[in-house]
C-alpha cells in the first residue's frame, strides 16, 4: 500500500496480525477434532474455512500482505496444543519474516504447559494465542493458575493475546464469553505482561474513558480481527483517541475473511497517513521486533 508523503511516496508494510493456521490433516478430517469444545463451535460447520500455511501465504501474496501473525487456537487437550505447535513452528521456519509464529498451550496441564512454552519459545515462537479461558476451562484471572505462564512470557518476551467478547450485541459462532471484567483483572495481575485482546477487546478500550483503566491499559493492544462482523469503521477512530493508535494491530481472522476487508474499513476513515501506517504494520512491527529482513529473537 502507498501513501502520500511530504515529498514522495510512502510505501505501508502491512502486517495481517491474527490468522489461523491448521496442519492438513486437521483440515482433512475435521470431524475427528469435532470432540475440542473450541474447534468443534468454530468449524462445526463445512462452509467454515480452515486453511493451512500454504493458502495463508498464497493469500498474502494476492492481498499485499508483508506478514502474518499465524495463530494457534485454545485447544483444550494439552496433547493437541503440542502438536499443532509443531506445525506453526514450522510453517514460520519454512516462511521466514513472512509467517510469524504463536502458540497456544492448556494451563490446566501445569508444569506441562509451561515447559512446551518454554519449549515453543526456544523453537522460534513469537507469542501465545489465541487462547480462549472459557473452552479450555481455566480462569484467565486466577492469578495463581496464571502467574508461571506469565512468567515464561515476560522472560522470552512473548505477547500474550487471548479471545474476547462482547457482554452485549448479537450471538456469532465462537463469540464466547471473555468479557471486560476478567478481561481486565487478568491485566491488573500481571501488568508488565504485553497482552494482545482480539476482536477490540470486547468493548474494553471503551472503559479506558476511565483514568485508573487509562493507566491500567498501557501494556495492552487491540487487534481488530473480524471487525467489520462486530463494529462500524468509526471503531478505528474512536479507539485511537481512547487509547492511542499505537494500540491497534490490524488483523483480520483469515480465512473468516480477507485482510482487504479491514484495510478497506481504514481507509474509508481518511486518517492521517502516519496513523495508517501504524495501524498496518508499524505497531505490529514495534511489538514483535520485526522488520523487513526478518523477526530477531528475543
Amino acid at each position: 500500500m502507498e501513501t502520500e508523503g511530504p515529498s514522495c511516496i510512502i510505501r505501508t508494510v502491512i502486517v495481517d496480525f491474527h490468522t489461523h493456521v491448521f496442519p492438513p490433516d486437521i483440515r482433512d478430517n475435521r470431524q475427528q477434532y469435532m470432540i475440542d469444545p473450541c474447534f468443534g463451535e468454530l468449524y462445526v460447520s463445512p462452509k467454515a474455512r480452515i486453511a493451512t500455511a500454504e493458502e495463508v501465504v498464497a493469500h498474502m501474496e494476492e492481498t499485499g500482505i508483508d506478514a502474518a501473525v499465524i495463530h494457534n487456537v485454545g485447544w483444550a487437550s494439552q496433547e493437541t496444543c503440542e502438536k499443532t505447535n509443531d506445525y506453526i513452528l514450522d510453517s514460520a521456519a519454512r516462511y521466514p519474516g513472512r509467517l510469524i509464529p504463536f502458540v497456544a498451550i492448556q494451563p490446566l496441564a501445569g508444569k506441562a504447559a509451561v515447559a512446551e512454552l518454554e519449549r515453543c519459545a526456544r523453537g522460534g515462537a513469537r507469542g501465545i494465542g489465541e487462547m480462549r479461558s472459557d473452552t479450555q476451562g481455566f480462569d484467565l484471572g486466577d492469578r495463581r493458575l496464571m502467574e508461571p505462564i506469565a512468567e515464561v512470557a515476560i522472560r522470552y518476551r512473548l505477547p500474550f493475546n487471548t479471545h474476547s467478547s462482547e457482554p452485549v450485541g448479537h450471538l456469532y459462532p465462537g463469540k464466547g464469553d471473555i468479557g471486560p471484567g476478567v478481561l481486565y483483572r487478568f491485566i491488573m495481575n500481571f501488568p508488565e505482561l504485553r497482552v494482545i485482546l482480539s476482536h477490540w477487546g470486547g468493548g474494553l478500550p471503551f472503559y479506558a474513558l476511565m483514568p485508573e483503566v487509562a493507566t491500567a491499559l498501557a501494556n495492552t493492544y487491540f487487534d481488530t480481527a473480524a471487525t467489520p462482523f462486530l463494529y462500524r469503521p468509526e471503531v478505528f477512530r474512536y479507539v485511537s483517541e481512547l487509547c492511542g493508535a499505537d494500540k491497534i494491530l490490524m488483523g483480520s481472522d483469515y480465512p473468516l475473511m480477507s485482510p482487504r476487508r479491514v484495510i478497506a474499513q481504514v481507509e474509508s476513515l481518511r486518517l492521517d497517513s502516519k496513523t495508517v501506517a501504524m495501524i498496518l504494520g508499524e505497531n505490529a512491527r514495534r511489538l514483535l521486533e520485526w522488520s523487513e529482513s526478518g523477526v530477531s529473537s528475543p
